[in-house]
């Protein structure tokens, strides 16, 4: 456990060493935060430790480096259980990212659960990872995929969510903040009326769990998902969470080593959570990565956190607006420190390519969200997500080289 709590925004920053680099002669302003966060020296420095002194294969050697990854790596899944207040560390399913996490859900959830002429209700602004799964899933069980709709501001039309409740929906997917707008999700609502009809739900967090506390029990989720790497963790991890009954009646995504208990030509048995979701060799050093970087984020606190990102929100958000001709895209009323924008008569692209040469790090595009993109009608926009190591003087500067680059354009 990392101890001694950060409190100061210049102690912060010269915790992540790739904030001190130059981008194209100018520092780096890195407002990218959406699609991974910046990792802490710590993080780095476990990577570095695993691979110098414990590099082994885990739960299968009785030698001491193979004790020890074991441990380390179990240590990790026992942080994050802490971390998003679920009840036994085996309903955490250390996966590849979230991802993965919805393509194992929506494998096993299927074949336990769902029939022909189900439903499953997501949203429309579900990241692509959040709908493509399900569409291969509707087309080979014979179910039906149902669309909660959203309004101008970004925001889920929540009437017309209750409207497509029924004793059919089997499964609500649901994104709880948006990638693309920055929309906060009423999570808590969703799951408790989805429930009165039967279904369960799963929550895509990816953006939530590095803006604000998550309590999976709180919630009453019976599946939560996210990726490590927005979570200042390491690349190629993340986490299913799932309610033990639920996960002890689904069958394994995958075959292989470490989920079985037992293998003859006739049978085989499958091992008990979380492993029977766990095939081969996992990310070791993954793992024991994100277990620090939680270690660390629970030394900033989300008290810090949460004040400094909506202090930046509000900040930037004012100073786009002045801007001439810019139309931001998401303004719900509930939001995380997502600002997705375009500029009249120029594609982001181009605005995206200028400001990288100003050392300056956006997101151009649709964002794997492409549904929203045809909803507002517009080709992609230009994403500033911001994390709690930003700085108001950073927009200050951004948007003093966005000013410049759309008088290029013009």
């Amino acid at each position: 456990m990392i101890k001694n709590a950060i409190k100061t925004i210049e102690e912060v920053r010269l915790d992540f060493p790739i904030l001190e680099r130059e981008v194209n002669g100018k520092k780096l302003v890195y407002f990218d935060n959406g699609a991974t966060t910046q990792k802490p020296k710590v993080v780095v420095d476990a990577i570095n430790d695993y691979y110098s002194n414990q590099n082994s294969n885990i739960h299968r050697g009785v030698h001491t480096l193979s004790q020890e990854a074991t441990s380390a790596y179990e240590e990790a899944r026992i942080k994050i259980q802490e971390f998003i207040g679920a009840k036994h560390s085996h309903e955490i399913i250390l996966t590849t990212g979230t991802t993965g996490s919805v393509n194992l859900l929506a494998h096993s959830f299927s074949k336990a659960f769902l029939k022909e002429g189900d439903e499953i209700i997501i949203s429309a602004m579900e990241h692509h990872s959040n709908i493509v799964p399900w569409q291969m899933i509707c087309q080979e069980r014979g179910c039906k995929l149902k669309i909660a709709p959203m309004n101008n501001k970004g925001e889920i039309i929540y009437d017309e969510f209750l409207n497509l409740l029924s004793s059919k929906t089997k499964l609500a997917a649901l994104v709880h903040v948006s990638n693309t707008l920055g929309t906060i999700n009423p999570v808590k609502n969703i799951i408790k009326d989805a429930h009165k009809v039967g279904a369960k739900v799963f929550i895509d967090g990816a953006q939530a769990v590095s803006h604000d506390v998550v309590n999976v029990q709180e919630l009453d989720a019976d599946f939560y998902c996210f990726s490590g790497h927005k979570l200042f963790g390491p690349t190629g991890t993340g986490v299913l969470y799932g309610k033990e009954e639920l996960l002890n009646q689904m069958p394994p995504y995958q075959g292989g080593g470490d989920m079985i208990k037992t293998v003859t030509f006739e049978k085989t048995t499958y091992n008990e959570l979380p492993h029977k979701f766990e095939a081969g060799t996992p990310n070791i050093v993954g793992g024991i990565g994100l277990g620090v970087a939680i270690d660390y984020i629970n030394s900033v606190g989300f008290d810090f956190i949460k004040k400094q990102e909506e202090e930046l929100l509000i900040y930037a958000t004012n100073k786009l607006k002045a801007i001439d001709g810019l139309k931001i895209v998401g303004e719900a009323n509930e939001k995380a420190s997502v600002i997705s924008f375009i500029v009249e008569g120029i594609h982001p692209y181009d605005i995206g390519v200028i400001l990288d040469k100003t050392g300056v790090a956006v997101r151009t595009g649709h964002h794997c969200t492409q549904p929203i993109m045809d909803f507002f009608e517009i080709p992609g926009t230009i994403r500033a997500s911001f994390s709690f190591y930003n700085t108001n003087h950073e927009v200050d500067y951004f948007v003093s080289m966005l000013e410049r680059a759309i008088n290029m354009l013009k």
